[in-house]
């Protein structure tokens, strides 16, 4: 029996990616230093957020009826309007809820669907159905948008609500100003503003008080507009026309 013993030479080198980092010390050290200054670039203009950027493919269409019940507006308004929109291309599902005084239907559209075309479409079909009952109001037509929270403000005074209910007001049209999308008052309670009229003064104006009331509120609401742009670029256009001061509604 033989025993050969083969020893390498010690000018033989490995040839493979790790041979030549063993033999140039100072190249591996620049390429984990390479690797370093890329991972922290990276992670400085990594995006983070809550939720991911995508659009929901959902419209909603309410309609209020004041006084009605849920069964009368199943009838005159949910059936008529589901019986419309059934008709529309690229629906996955249309859901409806009827009840007091108001009806809301739920078109849900195959994932991918170009929302603002929906949108559209919608608004058009809702248009067409003529037979809604008069003193119902105008159907509203919105497409479902998901907004993801930034910050929060917290306002406090030592003097009464009132006082910062204008500052509130101030925050919220330099936030919308400055591009953000929406802003919630939490604690805030809802202003209430008492408007008396003569009872010559609507005889001469030939209208009911409901009349009147509805005329009032036909001219103080924020309504929205239709969207501007397509898919993530896609932007909410609304009509900001609700009054919230003695001034605005004289």
């Amino acid at each position: 029996m033989s025993i050969v013993n083969h020893e390498q030479n010690p000018g033989d080198h490995r040839s493979d990616l790790i041979g030549r980092f063993a033999q140039h010390k100072v190249a591996a050290n620049l390429l984990m230093l390479i690797m370093l200054l890329a991972g922290a670039v990276s992670l400085i203009k990594l995006n983070t957020q809550f939720l991911p950027n995508f659009e929901p493919d959902y419209v909603i269409v309410r309609v209020t009826w004041p006084g009605a019940s849920a069964e009368d507006v199943a009838k005159s308004i949910v059936t008529p309007l589901e019986q419309q929109l059934r008709n529309l291309d690229y629906v996955k599902e249309m859901r409806s809820t009827s009840y007091q005084s108001a009806g809301v239907i739920v078109l849900e559209y195959d994932e991918g669907s170009d929302m603002g075309l929906a949108l559209d479409q919608v608004k058009e079909y809702v248009d067409l159905v003529r037979n809604l009952p008069s003193d119902s109001e105008t159907p509203e037509v919105s497409k479902v948008s998901l907004n993801e929270d930034v910050a929060t403000i917290i306002l406090s005074s030592d003097g009464t609500l009132e006082e910062l209910r204008p500052l509130a007001y101030q925050y919220e049209r330099e936030l919308l100003d400055r591009g953000v999308a929406k802003v919630e008052f939490i604690g805030l309670p809802s202003q209430e503003i008492a408007i008396q009229v003569d009872s010559k003064q609507i005889s001469a104006l030939k209208m009911s008080l409901p009349q009147l009331g509805q005329q009032i509120l036909n001219a103080s609401q924020d309504i929205p507009a239709g969207t501007s742009g397509k898919s993530e670029a896609a932007k909410e256009l609304r009509s900001i026309e609700q009054r919230r001061s003695e001034s605005g509604f004289e």
